[in-house]
């Protein structure tokens, strides 16, 4: 028997993660819900805005999968878990059947994995992170919680990536680099040492360009 799930958010990121559900069919996925009332996605109803999710939750509906992309802060996603968390709701992994994932990887809680996403032997995800389209993430990397690796980036092995990070479209980082909580990679960017600081980084090499307290 699936299990029934309802998205939060209406929005591109969420039509991705609407995509992937299907494509698992292990969940029944029973709507959607956004601040802005909407019509259907991808055949999905609108259910409303977040007030009616307490009555879902008393409806065995208990899994919830969070639709809301981060680009800049992961403070709108962490309000919105922190909510759901207090009602009750399951946050389960969703991995796309279009990705590879090696052996001796752990996904945490709530965490998205996109399509064409390679993860390789030894490599930890937090929890409630997304590892979008295409991007490569090479042997033990340990990446935490709230972190965003966008479309296309490649991270080398051994990497270790802190809490609230965004690596931004494109971007590269060699072996055995460290990055720094809170802390953004531009888009494009190649990161070739360690952050001393959490900041944001940008350029080939990438360079500090402003520190985020």
């Amino acid at each position: 028997m699936k299990e029934r799930i309802v998205v939060i958010g209406g929005g591109g990121h969420a039509k991705v993660i609407i995509s992937i559900l299907k494509k698992i069919n292990s969940f029944d996925i029973v709507g959607f819900t956004d601040i802005d009332p909407k019509g259907n996605i991808l055949g999905i109803e609108y259910l409303g805005t977040d007030e009616i999710l307490q009555d879902l939750f008393y409806k065995n509906i208990t899994n919830v999968a969070i639709g809301l992309g981060q680009i800049k802060s992961s403070s709108i996603r962490k309000n919105v878990v922190s909510k759901l968390e207090k009602i009750g709701f399951q946050f389960p992994s969703i991995v796309s059947p279009n990705s590879i994932i090696n052996e001796d990887v752990l996904i945490g809680n709530g965490t998205v994995i996109m399509d064409g996403v390679v993860i390789n032997s030894g490599t930890k995800i937090g929890e409630f992170s997304i590892i979008n389209t295409n991007s490569s993430i090479d042997h033990d990397c340990k990446i935490g919680n709230f972190t965003h690796i966008a479309p296309g980036v490649t991270l080398s092995g051994d990497v270790f990536v802190g809490d609230d990070v965004l690596i931004g479209t494109g971007a590269n980082v060699i072996q055995g680099i460290k990055i720094f909580s809170k802390s953004i990679i531009s888009a494009g960017s190649s990161l070739l040492s360690s952050n001393s600081k959490s900041g944001i980084y940008r350029g080939v090499p990438a360079k500090l360009i402003k520190e985020i307290k």
